[in-house]
């Protein structure tokens, strides 16, 4: 570009595209650069055999741990990122959730600032995702200063009937907040939503809600096939100079006035540890020796409940969750974690983890099936961490709270045996499903302790900023797309006020 833009934006997932929404009317001239490319409307988007048996969307790209063996991660590179796979579970932490919080295996220190804090952009968040939800039959919900700003994807006969159970056994179910037009969804094909990706067809993801409002600016530019290699720095060591990024097999180099890093939790600290220089001998952002460490990705495991006299009539299913374990294990004891539907799980996607049984065999068994999610939360670790290989992406996952996961597991088959389920299998999910990684840059009061300040702006670098969900210093046990959507737009109005305002 001859003339160089303002403001620079790797990554246009859950945290690129909302700060953009949030810039956008400054004025300033911004560019989002996104290495991947739309998702196209395809008949592969409601494949299942497609997207779970052939994985026709899996990119092929292999991570290494560190005793250097490959595997393939399953993050999507996209307009949008991975909110077009997600299951648009869009709920706020919970106020304890920024406080410290003494679990069985350890502690989950407390956020740099208050739930109090936060709570306004969480409020904006949901207007801008358009989030489907209802007040009031959740204990742990944190105060909201408005409500939703629509009613909750109604349940289906069968979900329903399972709601009415759980309340029965003393839990307290909620209609999980959405951001979902179910209507629209269902015109389109009557699938579920999780883990299908989203052509405009009524899920509410970044590139559907966030980047379309910030390109209704002239101001703002996405620019896709765009993959950015390098951050380059002044002879200061301080200021981002220069980002370097290649399209068609052409490489280019940018020179803006602040860049603002959105490329997820893993490829944002991959990005700065491979920018290392001569004044930044560890990577970018890193004299703190933070940036790749506290890795988190959820403890989470799939728990499927059959019973014969059980019919499963549902469509979609993931309309309500419950946090009766989720501050306490419900006798006093520590925290287990959230448990919330899965999207309706078909003998087709079945299928994709048991080959060897027939498909048909496997539909028979899922109209007696109901399907749920457990999540518990991965404490950060200094050595859970990414590094970086050359070109390599090297995953160490310590992960943490095992114990108090398979106790939130074995609390969901007894509450699922209880009400009529007399069969209930688990199967927990690991690395190759990405379940929120989060944590690989933190923010912090400290630059001691932590690569970003509360605003996400780098301690060593005035002009950078970090806005994904590398920033979350704990992963709680709940979806974390809302929360980094809330950071997003409290960081966007602090650059609009202070920043942009000082350049």
């Amino acid at each position: 570009m001859s003339i160089q833009p303002d403001i620079v934006i790797i990554g246009s997932g859950i945290g690129g595209a909302t700060v953009a929404a949030g810039l956008a009317p400054s004025g300033a001239s911004i560019l989002i650069l996104e290495a991947g490319g739309h998702i196209e409307d395809r008949p592969e988007n409601r494949d299942q055999r497609a997207i779970f048996q052939r994985g026709h969307f899996r990119p092929k790209e292999t991570w290494y741990e560190a005793g250097g063996e490959g595997f393939n991660p399953g993050n999507y590179y996209n307009v949008g990122g991975n909110s077009k796979f997600y299951g648009a579970v869009l709920v706020r932490y919970r106020r304890e959730d920024f406080l410290e919080m003494r679990h069985r295996e350890g502690v989950s220190p407390a956020w740099p600032y208050p739930y109090e804090e936060l709570e306004p952009w969480y409020s904006a968040a949901e207007r801008l995702y358009q989030v489907r939800g209802t007040l009031g039959e959740d204990p742990t919900e944190p105060q909201h200063t408005l409500p939703y700003p629509f009613p909750p994807v109604p349940d289906e006969a069968a979900i329903a009937l399972v709601r009415k159970r759980l309340m029965a056994a003393g839990l307290h179910p909620y209609s999980l907040p959405l951001g979902i037009d179910i209507d629209r969804w269902l015109k389109k094909a009557k699938t579920p939503w999780d883990a299908h990706p989203n052509a405009n067809d009524g899920k509410m993801d970044a590139e559907s809600t966030a980047l379309a409002e910030a390109l209704k600016h002239d101001n703002v530019r996405l620019q896709t096939g765009s993959r950015v290699t390098r951050l380059v720095t002044g002879p200061d060591g301080r200021s981002i100079t220069a980002v370097r990024y290649v399209r068609a097999g052409v490489e280019e180099t940018l020179s803006p006035r602040l860049v603002i890093l959105s490329a997820g939790a893993v490829q944002s600290a991959a990005l700065l540890l491979r920018s290392a220089d001569e004044a930044n001998p560890r990577g970018l952002a890193n004299s703190s020796d933070q940036v790749g460490r506290n890795f988190m990705n959820h403890n989470s495991s799939a728990v499927i409940a059959l019973s014969p006299s059980y019919r499963n009539t549902s469509i979609y299913q993931k309309t309500f969750g419950f946090n009766d374990f989720y501050l306490s294990d419900g006798a006093g004891g520590p925290p287990l974690g959230n448990v919330q539907l899965l999207g309706r799980v078909s003998g087709r996607i079945l299928k994709a983890n048991m080959p060897a049984v027939p498909e048909w065999l496997l539909d028979r068994v899922s109209r007696h099936a109901i399907d749920f999610y457990a999540m518990s939360e991965d404490l950060p670790h200094p050595e859970s961490r990414i590094t970086v290989d050359g070109d390599r992406i090297v995953l160490k996952w310590t992960r943490t709270n095992w114990d108090a996961h398979l106790e939130l597991v074995a609390k969901l088959k007894a509450v699922l045996k209880k009400t009529g389920f007399p069969i209930v299998l688990s199967r927990a999910f690991d690395k190759r499903t990405p379940s929120h990684q989060c944590g690989t840059v933190r923010i912090g009061n400290d630059p001691a302790t932590a690569p970003l300040d509360v605003y996400c702006r780098a301690f060593d670098h005035p002009n950078l900023f970090v806005v994904d969900a590398s920033f979350l210093p704990t992963s709680a046990a709940v979806n974390p797309a809302l929360t980094v959507a809330a950071q997003a737009l409290r960081v966007a109005d602090h650059i609009r006020s202070r920043e942009l305002v000082a350049q």
